[in-house]
């Protein structure tokens, strides 16, 4: 079946023009190979032949197997992204899989934390001390940028212009992306650089911005280890993590007004709909604003 050949260059696709990353590549690999392993099975013997009903029995089969929506909506994502492709190249003149929803049932929405709780983490660190002023500026900067924990910890300081208030990123796929500062993190970041990173650096070099007691740049272990400290320290004992940071940090900006698109590029989405999962949120945020100051709300 020439469909894995058409597979591989699909993959060569978002390797070279997409810049996914390797571990991306392997998941969309997986799951187009073991569709197409299906529709093998149903009788198909070309692509050209694959239409929509063939793609709802697939989601059956998936659901049947008992993958939760989750599961089977990224399969599906992969599925989309491929016959969206076949048509770009115009291999295929209809995608059997545009109209395909994806499945929600249990999806489930980032965790957010409300900006008192963000405040109340934030304030949290004793910034008479060395590892306290190092702690709030890192709390800071992953608030004040969506940053993921894995781009925070790899943070240099050459990428941090705190004149001009940004810090440049490199995230999924080497993607680089530039991110406005607040006055907040721009002064904790000022602070932990003139008081506190001489005391970790110990005489030793280091292009890193975040290091440890050992003169060594912070690692994700360590930083979640920081943060769940502070959620001890301050009563916060749900399900924070560094990742709430990035979701609250997106979904404070939706509430707070700015436009999708904006978010998306801060966020560093190579696609938009990963993004308006947030409006979810600003709804729910949106409709209490209704119901509280309207005077038919």
């Amino acid at each position: 079946m020439e469909s894995f050949g058409l597979i591989d260059s699909y993959l060569n696709y978002l390797i070279i023009e997409k810049g996914l990353a390797d571990n991306t590549i392997t998941a969309y690999s997986s799951d187009l190979s073991f569709f197409m392993e299906f529709i093998e099975g149903s009788g198909s013997t070309s692509i050209k032949d694959i239409e929509q009903s063939e793609i709802l029995k697939y989601l059956i089969f998936m659901r049947d197997l008992g993958l939760d929506a989750k599961s089977r909506a990224r399969k599906l994502i992969a599925v989309r992204g491929f016959f969206k492709y076949l048509c770009r190249e115009e291999i295929i003149e209809k995608d059997p899989a545009k109209a395909i929803d994806l499945p929600r049932s249990s999806l489930k929405l980032p965790d957010v934390v409300s900006v008192p709780q963000i405040k109340k983490l934030l304030d949290a660190p004793d910034e008479d001390t060395p590892a306290g002023i190092r702690d709030g500026a890192m709390l800071e900067l992953l608030y004040a940028s969506g940053l993921r924990v894995s781009e925070l910890i790899n943070v240099k300081l050459m990428d941090v212009n705190l004149e001009a208030g940004f810090v440049r990123v490199f995230g999924k796929g080497s993607r680089e992306r530039v991110i406005p500062l607040g006055s907040y993190a721009i002064n904790r970041i000022e602070k932990y650089k003139s008081e506190a990173r001489p005391f970790f650096l110990k005489g030793e070099r280091s292009d890193f911005l975040f290091l440890s007691k050992r003169s060594k740049p912070m690692t994700r272990q360590g930083f979640w280890k920081i943060l769940k400290g502070y959620c001890l320290k301050t009563g916060l004992l749900s399900s924070i993590s560094p990742h709430t940071f990035r979701h609250s940090f997106a979904t404070h900006l939706l509430e707070g007004g700015a436009d999708l698109r904006a978010v998306q590029i801060m966020l560093g989405h190579s696609d938009i709909s990963t993004t308006q999962i947030y409006t979810h949120i600003s709804r729910d945020h949106l409709r209490s604003v209704h119901t509280k100051y309207h005077p038919r709300g």
